[in-house]
């Protein structure tokens, strides 16, 4: 995609956004004008994304920080805020998605999924609009959540409880927070071919190197969403372009709701 620069001047902080989904808008960001920080919790892909970042002409920096800590996922954005000086734009991508059925899921798996995929989220945001409503400005936010937030498969019950969770929260934080103009939206993302899913369905279902082929031959569009796509529909919700669209979550997916056959 060309750049627009839809994104010229703004901070960026993107939350798990050293691979798959988040690694992309982290790219899309960049090559739109933004200064961009990306957090995971392993060093060595993090410091390789940025060194690629910087590279392409663009500012970025790595912060190391688990997103299941709730002070780590708000003092990621206390050290955005401190070395650039504010945040503009919030992207939660982190995410957990490893299996548990509603009758074999552990209070220990449960509150894992809790803490990456709600609790970190939330405490992300509220650092990040407290120095947007300190500051009296705009900001935007994007949640990365999932089209299994409607209901999903068995084995994802720890998992869509908290998706949904944070779809719940995605609609509050934007009504509460509308007249500080901030803006905060989410996708529900379908099936796509990130290294995260490669790994996940090798993990959990003894998926071969054809699981991708395999996949997108059961799709009705013949294939899986890819990161790229992703990163583009974010930067619009991220930039003006998106207009004054707030608590929206949007289903990002092939799959229509409630359709048959």
């Amino acid at each position: 995609m060309e750049r627009t620069g839809l994104l010229d001047g703004k901070v960026v902080l993107v939350n798990g956004g050293t691979q798959g989904v988040g690694a992309a808008i982290a790219r899309a960001a960049v090559r739109e004008g933004a200064v961009v920080a990306v957090t995971g919790r392993r060093t060595e892909p993090g410091e390789a994304l940025v060194a690629e970042l910087t590279a392409a002409g663009g500012r970025a920096m790595f912060i190391q920080a688990d997103l299941a800590d709730a002070e780590q996922a708000k003092g990621s954005v206390a050290e955005v805020v401190d070395d650039y000086g504010r945040i503009d734009c919030l992207v939660n991508s982190a995410g957990l998605t490893s299996r548990g059925t509603l009758l074999d899921t552990t209070p220990e798996l449960f509150d894992a999924h809790i803490a990456v995929n709600l609790k970190g989220p939330f405490f992300a945001m509220q650092a990040a609009v407290a120095d947007m409503v300190a500051r009296k400005a705009p900001g935007t936010i994007v949640n990365i959540i999932t089209s299994s937030a409607h209901g999903g498969q068995p084995f994802l019950a720890p998992y869509v409880a908290a998706k949904a969770g944070l779809v719940g929260l995605t609609r509050n934080a934007a009504h509460a927070h509308r007249f500080d103009r901030v803006r905060i939206n989410g996708l529900n993302i379908g099936w796509t071919a990130t290294e995260g899913e490669d790994a996940t369905q090798r993990a959990f279902h003894g998926a071969g190197d054809d699981w991708r082929e395999e996949a997108a031959a059961g799709l009705p569009m013949g294939r899986l969403g890819q990161p790229d796509e992703i990163a583009d529909f974010v930067v619009f919700l991220l930039s003006h372009r998106s207009g004054v669209v707030t608590g929206s979550v949007i289903d990002w997916d092939q799959n229509v709701l409630g359709g048959l056959g």
